[in-house]
């Protein structure tokens, strides 16, 4: 029987309609189609043209840009998992004589290594990628702009040297590794380097004047990793579900958490806004959104995604200079996400409990401040402060370790929540990253912070 959830509401599909609507009359696009999936599943498409009779559908391809970074970043982040790298590695470590190898995997993947924005010229995105046949010729004589880890500055070359890392270690050409261990995984056939009917043609539209004329369709070569592929609305859709929750097959949803934080501190000025591994960040009406914008001459594309929502949006358009696909993504996901709110799942009570876990929940006492400890799936813990703000984190049980739980989200990330107990095997607190919580606000005889008064509390 099919869901009565799974079809937006007439009122929010005209909204949605109207939005790329505008975009595409006040962009001047000769054509522009837009897709929105929720909670894995694609609900609505729509698109716009200016050719009476012949509008692009959702598995229309168009060149999506810079998108394709973040297909390399999961490939790198692929490579991380299986142990034949770490984020925190030179490149020299794994690929030997590029001048900037003492830049880290990470900061590549973050745009933070301090390499130069473009290659040199003649301009990468316009000309054959035959112009540029080695690294050296990518990077040119001066590759670094600024000293690696200080700042964000995004670099196309620097995910050409990431794509280069992933075929130096793989031993096969950056197109089919893509191909195999994302492509056809998530079953995105209609997404390729090279452009498949039924594709849209690139064009550049005057900027005053109503007229255009088409735009190079250019193999980038080496700097394909940076922006190479064409895709369609409907293979972006099942890309960002990829991005909301990972798939075993291609990367853990730990990985892909990870990739959404952010790696670097934004500019001065620019806190909307940040970078993780391969995705880029910002908060926009009240919601994080993560994703990708891109662009090469005769296109612009825009995907984004609100993870709390369950709302992704993707936006591709044929103009050198079009709409902003991007802010129409963005707000394609808030139309959808305030007009239909999520509606949570049902509550249903854990389907087991360790009575020893259970005992460990209820409040706990960082000296006064109060915390609640509360059990969740998967013999998980959740600590949250009782009163106002304050540190705050989940942990999931460390493997391996009995008594032991390491920090998901917060400021406690990456820190070791541990049980300790007395000789009788009693708990006696709590120790999270030398912090110690106990029962009572300073409880006489525990491990306390600063120890206890002997004369205890008092009054005035």
């Amino acid at each position: 029987m099919t869901s009565p959830f799974e079809e937006l509401l007439p009122a929010t599909q005209r909204a949605l309609l109207h939005r790329i609507a505008v975009a595409q009359s006040e962009g001047r696009a000769p054509s522009l189609v837009a897709a929105v999936a929720r909670d894995r599943q694609l609900v609505w498409w729509g698109s716009r043209t200016s050719v009476a009779g012949h509008a692009p559908e959702d598995d229309t391809q168009y060149r999506i840009g810079s998108i394709t970074k973040t297909f390399t970043a999961v490939l790198v982040l692929r490579l991380r998992d299986e142990g034949l790298l770490d984020l925190n590695d030179p490149l020299e470590k794994h690929l030997s004589g590029t001048g900037v190898g003492d830049v880290t995997i990470a900061q590549l993947l973050g745009h933070s290594a301090g390499v130069a924005a473009e290659s040199p010229a003649p301009w990468w995105e316009r000309t054959p990628g035959t112009l540029r046949p080695e690294l050296a010729d990518v990077l040119g004589e001066q590759p670094r702009m600024h000293p690696a880890g200080r700042r964000h500055h995004y670099s196309n070359p620097g995910y050409t040297l990431l794509g280069s890392l992933i075929e130096e270690v793989r031993g096969a050409s950056w197109e089919e590794v893509l191909r195999r261990e994302i492509l056809e995984p998530l079953a995105m056939s209609r997404t390729s380097t090279q452009p498949r009917a039924p594709h849209a043609g690139g064009w550049a539209v005057h900027p005053w004047a109503d007229v255009m004329m088409p735009e190079p369709t250019e193999d980038l070569g080496l700097m394909a990793p940076a922006g190479q592929l064409w895709s369609t609305a409907a293979d972006l859709c099942r890309f960002a579900a990829f991005l909301a929750e990972g798939d075993e097959r291609v990367l853990s949803a730990a990985s892909v958490r990870e990739m959404r934080a952010p790696s670097v501190q934004a500019e001065t000025g620019e806190w909307d806004s940040a970078y993780g591994l391969g995705l880029q960040i910002v908060r926009k009406d009240g919601r994080t959104l993560i994703g990708h914008g891109g662009s090469l001459p005769g296109f612009v594309a825009g995907l984004w995604l609100s993870v709390e929502d369950g709302v992704a949006a993707v936006v591709l358009a044929n103009a050198t200079s079009g709409p902003l696909t991007a802010a129409v993504a963005a707000d394609l996901v808030r139309i959808v996400a305030e007009a239909e709110p999520r509606i949570p799942e049902p509550w249903r009570p854990l389907p087991e409990v360790d009575q020893a876990l259970l005992q460990l929940t209820g409040p706990w006492y960082w000296g006064t401040y109060a915390f609640g400890l509360r059990l969740v799936a998967d013999r998980g813990l959740e600590l949250q402060p009782l009163r106002g703000g304050g540190r705050g984190s989940r942990f999931v049980a460390a493997e391996g370790a009995e008594g032991t739980w390491t920090g998901l989200d917060g400021y406690y990330a990456g820190e070791t929540l541990r049980v300790v107990r007395r000789e009788d095997g009693s708990v006696s607190h709590l120790d999270l990253g030398s912090f110690v919580f106990t029962r009572e606000p300073y409880e006489p005889g525990a491990a306390v912070p600063g120890g206890v008064d002997p004369e205890g509390w008092r009054g005035m």
